[in-house]
């Protein structure tokens, strides 16, 4: 819509209707599942019963809240605990990424960068078999050959971890040289004749500039290795993440404590995009 053209009434209307429908779709099954986290009903979907606050606080027997439910607890920690480790190897690692592709020169550079787009465009639940399947290969070897049983080449929560970071690292790597791209290194060149070493330049000018897009960075990894299911789903062992352990509950059948958490996701995410957006835009 160009605002400088003049535009029909129907136009003008069309569009307005447009933009109305795009976002109730968007958020209505979320406004929904927000709502019927204090239905009182013993299944998680409509009439409506009434108020109540049991599928939160309700220490059980008849009705457990989340705050009283281990399983759903340890899984969200479970959960907690792989998206902290995959974001800080992922930023890391990523980091490290974004400055050899944008500021070295070396053989097969554009060979190398594509190799390291490839998670981006394969299947999660290819991703997941093929780390799985080489992961009981190398453990299968170590074990016949050499007599050792590494715990890392079976399905465990260290492998989740690996199988995330597998492919989280690329958005990190991308999210950080879109902004090393327009980074001036002049300016590094500058403090280095001012006499500070390469990585002091690096440490007091280039990643001060880069701290927006690595903390943007960070956060976004942190959410997609929370949510994450399908890599995982073929990782996991005897801990479940929260988004393994919601589908096992739904597929059996389960109560409202699954809208009760999706709420407690929603507002924490949310949360967590507006200080992001916060502290990105403080730092511009």
């Amino acid at each position: 819509m160009i605002r400088s053209l003049p535009n029909s009434r129907a136009y003008t209307w069309s569009f307005h209707l447009f933009v109305i429908c795009y976002f109730i779709f968007l958020f209505a099954p979320l406004a929904v599942t927000c709502v019927l986290a204090f239905n009182d009903s013993d299944f998680p979907s409509l009439p409506w019963y009434g108020f109540t606050l049991d599928w939160f606080t309700s220490p059980g027997p008849e009705r457990i809240g989340i705050f009283h439910d281990e399983q759903n607890l340890r899984s969200i920690w479970v959960s907690f605990k792989t998206a902290f480790w995959v974001s800080l190897f992922s930023t890391t690692v990523g980091t490290c990424t974004a400055f050899l592709f944008e500021q070295e020169e070396f053989p097969f550079k554009n060979g190398l960068y594509f190799l390291m787009l490839a998670p981006l465009v394969i299947p999660g639940v290819i991703l997941g078999i093929s780390l799985l399947l080489a992961a009981n290969t190398a453990g299968t070897f170590f074990e016949n050959t050499f007599g050792l049983d590494i715990g890392l080449f079976r399905p465990s929560f260290w492998l989740v971890v690996l199988g995330q970071f597998s492919f989280i690292t690329t958005f990190v790597a991308l999210v950080v040289s879109a902004r090393l791209r327009k980074f001036d290194r002049s300016l590094e060149e500058a403090a280095m004749i001012l006499g500070a070493t390469r990585l002091e330049a690096i440490r007091l000018i280039t990643l001060r500039y880069l701290r927006p897009a690595i903390i943007g960075a960070a956060a976004v990894a942190f959410l997609m290795s929370f949510e994450n299911f399908n890599t995982t789903l073929f990782l996991i062992g005897s801990e479940p993440t929260l988004p393994i352990n919601l589908y096992l509950q739904v597929r059996d059948g389960s109560t409202p404590v699954i809208n009760a958490i999706s709420l407690l996701l929603i507002t924490g995410t949310s949360c967590l995009a507006l200080l992001n957006l916060y502290f990105s835009k403080k730092e511009v």
